[in-house]
């Protein structure tokens, strides 16, 4: 099969289209004619050496999801079928023409999507629903601060949020990354300076503050979060492209009673992993289906620009994913 490989460490030159053994299926796995994928900011990392990948995944193959059909079956496979349109997060290895995932981690595509469509949403709303539902309790009529509200996971957040029945505010560095936001039912957007919000968060609150806050960007942002979250808020922290570090008002901390927490998916055991396909399955899935999400992509390029993909993800002027198609 052909893939793109990491021939070492370094800038996006580094990614080279080469064939590699196609992977086989061991019990319990399927392996996925991958039509279609999507640029994370963790292959960029993956690539530049720093984010390797989780045991069992290729170490030198990037992709965290796919979307395509099931061209083989392991031993005691019986959930899914050779040639059933399934969608989903691995690992890694999904620059690729082929990969094998667990079969309980695979879900089917609603019918209603494209492959470039479909591969646009795992990671994106799986990470959004299980930060802001699983482990942010989001209620109804609660609010909920987005921050990079233009990224994939913010565009996914926004409507998730909408769908929830609770209100959206939205951070971003650009007026046109709002307004589109705004389009999928962002209700409040904050165009920030710096690393500066809390205020405005306050000002469009009534000076109460919102309940959650699902941090993409990390660094200085999380002292803000914790200004401008309400007494007995949450803080989701997922994304760190600020950086690692972050000065923290720890007697604001206490006097709020807020709770921060930070959470990933790549790394967690297989079990977690089934339960977050599972919980996505059953709650988000049909709402695709039904016409109130879209998967919204940026763009689609062929999986021999890889390197293309990763400079324009580095750029940080997307809006929503950047899709690799695999014919």
């Amino acid at each position: 099969m052909k893939a793109i490989v990491i021939t070492q460490f370094g800038g996006p030159e580094v990614l080279e289209l080469r064939d590699v053994p196609s992977p086989s299926p061991s019990r319990g796995e399927v392996r996925v004619r991958v039509r279609a994928t999507a640029v994370n900011r963790a292959d960029l990392l993956q690539r530049m050496g720093a984010y390797p990948a989780p045991p069992g995944a290729p170490k030198d193959i990037p992709g965290l999801e796919y979307a395509g059909e099931v061209d083989a079956l392991g031993e005691d496979v019986t959930e899914l079928a050779v040639g059933d349109r399934v969608f989903g997060l691995v690992g890694g290895g999904a620059y690729a023409e082929q990969v094998v995932v667990h079969a309980r981690e695979a879900v089917r595509m609603p019918t209603v999507l494209s492959f470039a469509e479909a591969a646009a949403i795992p990671e994106a709303f799986i990470t959004a629903y299980d930060a802001m539902v699983t482990r942010g309790r989001l209620a109804s009529g609660e609010s909920v601060l987005v921050s990079a509200v233009g990224s994939g996971v913010g565009t996914a957040a926004v409507q998730l949020v909408r769908a929830l029945g609770a209100r959206s505010l939205g951070t971003a560095r650009t007026e046109d990354k709002l307004a589109r936001a705004r389009a999928l039912g962002l209700d409040e957007g904050i165009v920030v300076k710096g690393a500066s919000f809390a205020d405005a968060v306050r000002e469009r609150t009534n000076g109460e503050g919102v309940d959650l806050v699902l941090e993409l960007v990390g660094g200085p942002y999380v002292a803000e979060d914790l200004a401008c979250v309400r007494t007995k808020g949450r803080i989701v922290l997922v994304g760190l492209m600020a950086g690692a570090q972050a000065e923290l008002n720890l007697g604001m901390l206490l006097r709020k009673r807020a709770e921060l927490s930070g959470t990933v998916l790549r790394a967690r055991p297989i079990e977690e992993k089934i339960a977050a396909a599972r919980a996505f399955e059953r709650h988000v899935v049909p709402l695709f289906a039904g016409g109130k999400l879209t998967p919204v992509v940026d763009r689609t390029l062929p999986l021999a620009e890889a390197g293309r993909a990763h400079e324009v993800v580095a750029a940080n002027e997307t809006f929503g994913k950047v899709v690799l198609s695999i014919d």
